[in-house]
């Protein structure tokens, strides 16, 4: 304990950390999660006044047209990383608007799997490419070879994180 009756952080009380690069990290980390929220705030504004949508029902459409077969619903939330309670009240309102069809699942009465219509797929091929520039634009100015090397940091670091190291 300090002085002032809180634990000291790790990064005092180690002498292997080194504090400067540990500060830095951590201004890195805010700098990338203020990144991410500009950008993602963007995204859904452009969602909105754009096509009258959000961009978790983007998502589910953009996770159900790589599966062209259709996905159960606990793949989709698997693959989208979210509940299951989640996933089921956008699915629904893509359903009531024509944008998904839910398929039984053959010898499992509980399950059904879900996929986009073709009026679905036509909409998603509309809104990823307005998508794509939307990203283009808010990223102008970031040229290839940093692209490359930002990428291959954050790669770095998601493998690190997936594989459960610190």
């Amino acid at each position: 304990m300090s002085e002032n009756g809180t634990q000291p952080s790790a990064t005092k009380t180690d002498p292997t950390v080194d504090v400067t690069a540990s500060k830095a990290r951590l201004r890195l980390w805010l700098k990338l999660l203020k990144a991410t929220k500009h950008v993602e705030g963007e995204l859904r504004e452009n969602f909105r006044t754009s096509f009258d949508t959000t961009l978790p029902r983007f998502d589910v459409m953009a996770a159900l047209y790589r599966a062209e077969a259709g996905l159960k619903m606990s793949q989709l939330s698997s693959v989208l990383r979210v509940s299951n309670g989640n996933v089921t009240g956008i699915v629904d309102r893509l359903v009531d608007d024509g944008m998904l069809v839910r398929v039984p699942v053959d010898n499992d009465r509980r399950a059904t799997t879900v996929r986009l219509t073709k009026a679905g797929r036509e909409q998603f091929a509309r809104m990823a490419s307005k998508h794509e520039a939307w990203i283009d634009d808010l990223l102008h100015g970031v040229d290839a070879d940093e692209i490359h090397d930002m990428a291959e940091q954050l790669e770095r670091i998601a493998s690190k994180a997936s594989k459960g190291e610190t």
